[in-house]
């Protein structure tokens, strides 16, 4: 269930119409050892908090009011940096700001510009927040950052190539096809539309696959609901009904689709696994299988029980019980940062996170992880399981 911070935030992104989504970074929170702090503002939504416009070779400040989650209002600036950095950056919130520091880090930012002087923010930390305004918004932030703008994502502009594809797929169901369907279609069409898509990295397939079946969703999604949500309701309830369907779709299809492509890139590099083994606890996947598991004299050191989870904030304390013969966890995710004291804690419980290599740079400095990516974990299971 949402909390009343997002409930509010949707409430008054739907209101005023737009909305700018991010997660808080190392940088952001100054945790990256760059001595400095504030909000980084991507440049490619700038005309929703600024009238200045990302010109190299000059600085330029802009000054807001916004009123946050908790009523306190700061007497902000945005200020693009042209001479150097190239980059507009928000800060001055005042002493005692709770919203901005090493903790905050994979909490997501939601800033609604009422004038491009007026703004109201939210910062939401509870995961199931943070699914839920995306799924309200119909906005996914697989990027850093997102943008609504009534009820259009400008997240991904996929080449003609990919869009063709996507519309023959689309043009030809008359229901929602299975996730696994929506996956397919959407590798197809990436396996087709790019020459080395194939033979490329698995981390930087399964953030580009991930991104392409949310726009192939997006599509079908329009042609299937649009008649159901303009025709005449026959009350509230039946209003609300339809809501929640599309919304529960919304959010259930994001884990599905990271599961799917995941699933793929290990069976593809001949990795073997089972998926949702009969062990203790039922984890996502265990390698080689739930058979090597059971078989004690089968050398514990092969064995690895992973998790597979979008987001890992508070989730990743469900793979500690889960296979626990073994006790060296492994967690993949596309979660976009976290603390260094959730690092450390993972790291203390004995949890192993695998992330994809572009998503690194939003982890902070100095923890007690040691951070893999997705590649650099399938090599070592092949190297461990062909011993």
């Amino acid at each position: 269930m949402s909390s009343p911070y997002c409930e509010r935030a949707v409430s008054d992104a739907l209101r005023v119409g737009k909305a700018l989504l991010k997660f808080i970074s190392p940088n952001d929170a100054g945790a990256t050892g760059a001595h400095q702090s504030g909000f980084y503002l991507p440049t490619g939504a700038w005309e929703m908090f600024t009238t200045h416009p990302p010109e190299k070779g000059e600085n330029r400040k802009h000054e807001i009011e916004i009123v946050w989650q908790d009523g306190r209002k700061t007497e902000s600036v945005v200020t693009w940096y042209g001479k150097a950095k190239s980059e507009y950056r928000l800060t001055r919130f005042g002493k005692e700001f709770p919203f901005l520091n090493a903790d905050a880090v994979g909490n997501l930012l939601v800033l609604i510009p009422v004038t491009l002087t007026e703004f109201r923010a939210y910062v939401l930390d509870l995961e199931e927040d943070i699914d839920e305004i995306q799924a309200s918004l119909g906005v996914e932030v697989i990027d850093a950052w997102g943008v609504y703008e009534f009820g259009r994502s400008h997240i991904e502009d996929e080449n003609d190539c990919i869009d063709r594809h996507f519309r023959t797929f689309a043009a030809g169901v008359e229901e929602f096809p299975t996730g696994q369907a929506f996956s397919v279609a959407a590798r197809d069409a990436l396996l087709n539309c790019i020459a080395d898509f194939a033979d490329g990295p698995s981390d930087t397939k399964l953030i580009r696959a991930v991104e392409a079946e949310y726009a192939l969703f997006r599509l079908v999604e329009r042609r299937l609901c649009e008649p159901d949500i303009q025709r005449l309701f026959q009350s509230v309830d039946d209003f609300l009904k339809t809501a929640a369907s599309i919304m529960n779709r919304r959010k259930s299809r994001a884990g599905r689709s990271f599961e799917n492509h995941m699933e793929f890139i290990l069976g593809d590099a001949g990795v073997p696994f089972e998926v949702r083994p009969d062990i203790d606890g039922r984890p996502d996947l265990v390698i080689p299988n739930a058979q090597a598991y059971h078989d004690q004299s089968y050398p514990i050191d092969r064995l690895f029980v992973v998790g597979l989870k979008t987001t890992c904030k508070d989730r990743w304390r469900q793979v500690l019980n889960e296979g626990t013969r073994v006790q060296r966890k492994h967690l993949i995710t596309m979660q976009r940062g976290i603390s260094k004291a959730q690092l450390d804690e993972m790291a203390d419980s004995g949890v192993s996170l695998v992330v994809p290599q572009t998503l690194h740079r939003d982890y902070p400095v100095g923890s007690a992880m040691d951070l893999r990516t997705i590649d650099a974990f399938i090599d070592e299971v092949k190297r461990v399981t062909a011993a």
